[in-house]
């Protein structure tokens, strides 16, 4: 009988400890998914609006070749390959106009393959 109230109070406290975790628990943001198309020779969208402060996650994919996605002022980098999807996390710690490139040569063209990224407060 003993052995029996001890495991219920065990039982007990541990799904009460289980529960207050749970509720003390801070998720992560949830973050706003922009998806962009490079092609030849062009990002699609080309502008792109989001919040200072507020995460977002860039998905990538490329209809045609191997493209780069650059954006200097936030320090993103990343390879935009066919057939597959790159991911990048951004959260904007300030606000402006930034420009985004593509930095592996595509073709003639490639030069004005470009958008920007405006981060609004």
């Amino acid at each position: 009988m003993k052995r029996t109230i001890i495991l219920l109070m065990a039982l007990t406290a541990a799904l009460g400890t289980v529960k207050l975790a749970a509720a003390l628990r801070v998720g992560p943001a949830t973050e706003k998914v922009i998806r962009i198309t490079a092609k030849k020779f062009e990002f699609a969208p080309g502008d792109i609006t989001v919040r200072k402060g507020e995460p977002v996650v860039l998905e990538l994919t490329s209809e045609d070749r191997t493209h780069g996605f650059n954006l200097p002022d936030f320090g993103v980098r990343t390879e935009v390959k066919p057939g597959a999807v790159s991911r990048v996390h951004l959260t904007p710690d300030k606000a402006g106009k930034f420009s985004f490139v593509c930095d592996v040569f595509c073709g003639s063209g490639h030069e004005d393959m470009s958008g920007t990224l405006v981060v609004t407060e």
